[in-house]
């Protein structure tokens, strides 16, 4: 070897190893069909009129100041977590009544999550944050943002412990400027007392989305597990029918197909664990007689005991207006074969794989509507007193049940 060929592998030997490029970060995804519809006009109105159009901004800082993934867990915690109390402490009537819409209104919560997971959705720290690491955070700002989390009952004997679900708005691109009772009934009781005959009752509430897809990957479940074997009983609410609230008797296993908040269809069996021993048919626990009976509020309440199925040997679908008979196959329950149907039908079968006995089951509220002529404006005086009745009869409902549960 010349001298310089061995000067050169010198070099070469004693010289650091050249640095390899880090791994590139994954690219942020598309906004949903949710988040696009941030930018129409009357989500930025509910925003901007209830005071919660600086809750994406804020978490938008938060995210851009953290310097590390797990700063980045820390601020999306945070703000996830204020975000459901905010909009509980507005319901309840606690801190400043920022903007000029009710308190009881649901919509500033929902737009106000969308805000938050489209910033982090978009969000491109520069240390680099893969797929599986966004979908984390994004599963965190989900649950923690709809309470669904934070349902802590008291400790002690001679408490009653309730859980109540509700939902998001749906089918918004009909109307935007939807809002759904049973999310502000959620809001409004989440955290609350009633007192009962045999002593004080407390109400835990969480919302869920209205998206198929949440539900095949088990968000009631994973919510319901740890509360529902604590619990003295519970009830899913959602909105229904015009004029008339429901006590749905039966819930079936069949999705119907309607298109969800990210306009996506699914038709088939309801996708749970262990498919081999699901029912067609769960049955509600509540006490229906006692609830009908009572004098919950200004609108009327059913025993609905009417199903579609198809009958056992038959190839098509009939509708059966005392239940579902023997061996029937399900087609749609009491309250339809929509996310309202399924959530009832999950939490009723969950309750039942747990070996328990408590009351459950499914109300669905009357539709919230606007004041006669209202094509346009995003609330007005009867809207808001149509919201606040239903929220104090679906309250009376749970009084009625908690009284009649021994």
């Amino acid at each position: 070897m010349t001298v310089v060929g061995a000067a050169v592998a010198a070099l070469a030997l004693s010289a650091p190893p050249l640095a390899t490029a880090a791994p590139a970060p994954a690219p942020a995804p598309p906004v949903t069909v949710e988040e696009a519809r941030l930018d129409r006009a009357v989500p930025q109105e509910i925003l901007r009129r209830s005071g919660f159009d600086t809750v994406a901004p804020r978490f938008a800082d938060a995210l851009a100041g953290a310097d590390s993934y797990r700063e980045a867990e820390r601020a999306v915690g945070h703000h996830s977590a204020r975000l459901w109390d905010r909009a509980v402490d507005r319901a309840q009537g606690r801190g400043p009544a920022a903007g000029d819409l009710s308190r009881d209104d649901d919509r500033p919560l929902y737009w106000a999550r969308l805000g938050m997971t489209r910033e982090l959705r978009q969000w491109q720290p520069e240390f680099g944050v893969t797929d599986a690491q966004r979908a984390r955070l994004l599963d965190r700002l989900e649950r923690s943002s709809r309470g669904q989390d934070s349902m802590n009952f008291p400790s002690g004997k001679g408490i009653k412990r309730i859980v109540m679900t509700g939902f998001d708005p749906f089918t918004l691109d009909r109307d935007i400027r939807i809002s759904n009772p049973s999310g502000a009934t959620a809001l409004a009781l989440d955290g609350t007392w009633i007192r009962t005959a045999d002593g004080p009752a407390r109400i835990e509430t969480a919302v869920f989305p209205v998206r198929w897809d949440d539900f095949a990957d088990g968000t009631v479940e994973r919510t319901l597990r740890k509360q529902l074997p604590k619990a003295d009983l519970f009830t899913t609410v959602s909105q229904g029918r015009v004029g008339r609230i429901d006590i749905e008797r039966h819930n079936g296993a069949w999705r119907g197909g309607f298109g969800d908040n990210e306009n996506i269809s699914r038709t088939g069996m309801v996708p749970v664990t262990d498919p081999a021993s699901q029912p067609q048919w769960t049955t509600t626990t509540l006490p229906y007689q006692a609830i009908v009976a009572a004098n919950t509020g200004r609108f009327p309440v059913y025993d609905n005991t009417t199903v579609t199925e198809i009958p056992a040997g038959a190839t098509a679908p009939v509708v059966s207006p005392t239940g579902p008979t023997p061996g029937s196959a399900a087609r749609a329950g009491g309250g339809g074969d929509y996310l309202s149907n399924e959530i009832a039908y999950r939490a009723t079968l969950l309750r039942d794989r747990l070996g328990l006995t408590i009351p459950g089951g499914h109300v669905h509220t009357p539709v919230l509507q606007f004041g006669a002529g209202n094509t346009t404006e995003i609330t007005d005086p009867e809207f808001v007193k149509n919201r606040l009745d239903i929220i104090a009869q679906v309250r009376e409902i749970i009084h009625v049940t908690a009284e009649s549960t021994p």
